[in-house]
């Protein structure tokens, strides 16, 4: 079964939320290696705390860094250096859908010469690009989704997040991307909401696995 790999357009797009919610619709474990900053609380544990009522099983990180910068500086910070191998020999056992969530967009660096594109790649993964709607989001991910055409990436497809304006159509068009979804924005990103739209999502999901 092929891992699923969940990338933004930027950071703060909402990838945590979007992963949580097809976690919850796909009844499938969730996976970040690499946390850059936890004062708050990790992704996995968001992501733990919002999902009830599946088998999901929540996966430890293979680095979990203290700085909430860059993973290549907030490594760099704690003298070790991010290998793409490593990630890899750590990948969990795939016994049923697996979302894997990145860190930041895919030209984020992990070390000196490797990004988060290159990860994707070498999991040999299929990719699930979030976009939130923001003024610049249309540019942000149509370089996003060229990234991905120069690196023979495998994309399903769209999910966006938040309705700041009506981009989606544009993005969906000059990308050649499709569309799976468009999540609405809740000032409550809870359980509850995750789990409404997660049942709204699901048989359409299913049909681009």
């Amino acid at each position: 079964m092929t891992p699923i790999f969940i990338t933004g357009i930027g950071t703060g797009i909402g990838k945590t939320f979007i992963s949580a919610i097809l976690a919850k619709a796909l009844e499938a474990d969730y996976w970040k290696p690499i946390q850059a900053g936890y004062d708050d609380g990790t992704d996995a544990e968001y992501v733990r705390n919002t999902l009830t009522g599946t088998a999901s099983v929540i996966h430890p990180e293979v680095y979990k860094l203290k700085m909430p910068a860059s993973p290549h500086i907030a490594a760099r910070e704690e003298g070790i250096t991010i290998s793409i191998q490593k990630i890899c020999e750590q990948v969990p056992p795939i016994s049923r859908n697996l979302i894997i969530e990145g860190a930041g967009g895919l030209l984020v660096p992990l070390n000196g010469s490797e990004f988060v594109a290159d990860l994707v790649k070498a999991l040999g993964a299929k990719v699930i690009l979030v976009s939130r709607n923001y003024l610049g989001s249309i540019n942000h991910s149509l370089l996003t989704a060229r990234v991905c055409r120069e690196m023979n990436l495998p994309v399903m497809g769209w999910i966006f997040n938040d309705q700041y304006l009506h981009y989606e159509e544009e993005i969906v068009h000059w990308s050649n991307y499709p569309l799976i979804a468009s999540v609405p924005y809740s000032k409550a990103a809870d359980g509850k909401f995750i789990e409404a739209q997660a049942a709204t999502l699901q048989k359409r999901l299913k049909g681009f696995l």
